[in-house]
């Protein structure tokens, strides 16, 4: 049962389509997932994908998949070949365009579609930094970070206030797909509609402007933010981009292209009609497959070569070089097929590889500083599954692979040991020729390294 004040709105609001807008609350839901293009070509996807899969219109990498697959349950989901992410969700990366050379803030990131979405276009290179207040949430933001293979990005655990005195005029895009009521999220996440309230939205759409404030400090001139939402208010959206470009004369909203299926946003749901509000553009979950969003793209005034500020600033902590480590140096040289940067520090006894233009961390909730390397035993480096996950199979000197459709691939999920012979050492563990974790190879059997929290029964 839909909220009564909510019908009641949606019936203003769509007077013409209210009937076929709920309607869409009679169907099920659309399911999608989003290929890694840092691990896997769009070719191999499609061929080694036993899904039925339909590509979404407004996501180069997404694809519908049908309600009997179980793509999560799947080995290729371990090995971080792609992302189950809502479908219009995806849109919101898209439209970012974030690239190779950008620094990139994910300021509300959990739990890490769009980060995934950002890292994937920005191909290994340039800094991004993934942020989310919520601890429980940070964690498996920072898990599915370390799952893409992702090595570049850096996850943090702060409120946007923290952040902004930290990286003032620092980043060249900023994404906000900020804390909302949830609307269009009613058909997905019962949760969502258990909470709803009108006293619910008035409280969001505050914070989303108390949430903005912050932002606009961290964002370069000539830089791009990306606002959006998952709800229907125009409170939290139209209503919020026309206080926000009143409050803020030095942005003004970018027109992107619409795809297949989308509307723009509606002006004359806002309090001063101002009409630059119709470049911004909403998904309805009766206009096309997928659930309700809302997104605006704003750009700030001014040029990237004007800043002063914003310049890195170090990275906080003592940046040691590899043959500092004689563990690493020489994990590396006998089981890695190229050199490693000379950007390591240390959390105790782990070991991280710094982004290579890493800023100033010191001060900051870091759950994940960089790519993580492994830990430094007694005597011995043992490498992470982070690292695992971030390597190819050309880049490794021992490799063992697993058939998708065999019984050895569940057993090493699982924690089972491998029979094997051949040289001793560590072995990247592979299936179909996709990383998906380390074994340790001696005496005839592959020791399963594959992390105890993540394996199946």
């Amino acid at each position: 049962m839909l909220p009564i004040e909510f019908e009641q709105r949606m019936k203003e609001m769509l007077p013409s389509e209210y009937e076929e807008f709920m309607q869409s609350y009679e169907k099920p839901r659309y399911h999608g997932l989003r290929r890694n293009s840092l691990k896997i070509s769009e070719e191999e996807f499609l061929k080694q994908l036993p899904f039925d899969l339909e590509p979404i219109p407004w996501c180069a990498t997404g694809y519908y998949y049908g309600k009997e697959n179980q793509p999560g349950r799947h080995p290729y989901h371990a090995a971080g070949l792609y992302y189950i992410q809502e479908p219009s969700a995806m849109a919101v990366a898209e439209y970012l365009g974030s690239g190779p050379k950008d620094r990139v803030l994910d300021l509300c990131g959990a739990p890490g579609g769009k980060s995934t979405a950002l890292a994937a276009a920005m191909k290994g290179e340039g800094l991004l930094v993934c942020n989310e207040i919520h601890p429980a949430r940070a964690k498996i933001l920072s898990e599915n970070i370390e799952r893409m293979g992702i090595r570049n990005a850096i996850v943090t655990n702060e409120t946007p206030g923290k952040l902004a005195k930290h990286f003032p005029r620092f980043f060249d895009k900023i994404l906000v797909d900020a804390p909302c009521s949830g609307e269009g999220m009613f058909r997905k996440n019962e949760e969502a509609l258990e909470e709803w309230s009108l006293s619910n939205v008035e409280m969001c759409a505050k914070r989303q402007d108390e949430i903005l404030e912050d932002v606009v400090k961290m964002l370069r001139p000539g830089g791009i933010l990306c606002y959006s939402t998952c709800t229907f208010a125009p409170q939290e959206n139209e209503g919020c981009v026309e206080r926000f470009l009143k409050k803020y004369p030095e942005f003004s909203l970018l027109e992107p292209e619409m795809k297949e299926g989308m509307s723009r946003g509606n002006y004359l749901w806002t309090e001063e009609k101002n009409q630059e509000i119709s470049k911004t553009i909403r998904l309805w979950p009766h206009k096309l497959k997928g659930e309700g969003h809302f997104i605006a793209l704003y750009k700030k005034a001014g040029e990237q070569k004007e800043i002063e500020e914003g310049k890195l600033k170090g990275t906080g902590e003592p940046v040691k070089k590899i043959k500092e480590f004689k563990d690493l140096e020489e994990f590396v040289k006998k089981h890695l097929t190229f050199s490693l940067p000379d950007r390591v520090i240390t959390f105790g006894e782990q070991l991280y590889l710094l982004p290579e233009e890493c800023p100033d961390l010191k001060g900051l909730k870091v759950l994940r500083p960089g790519l993580h390397l492994g830990s430094l035993k007694k005597n011995r480096f043992e490498p992470s599954h982070a690292l695992a996950l971030s390597l190819g199979k050309e880049q490794v000197t021992h490799t063992y692979n697993m058939k998708v459709e065999e019984q050895e691939i569940f057993q090493y999920l699982s924690g089972n040991t491998l029979s094997c012979e051949g040289e001793k050492g560590w072995y990247l563990m592979l299936v179909e020729g996709y990383s998906i974790g380390w074994g340790k190879l001696a005496g005839g059997m592959i020791k399963n390294h594959y992390p105890k929290g993540l394996r199946k029964g």
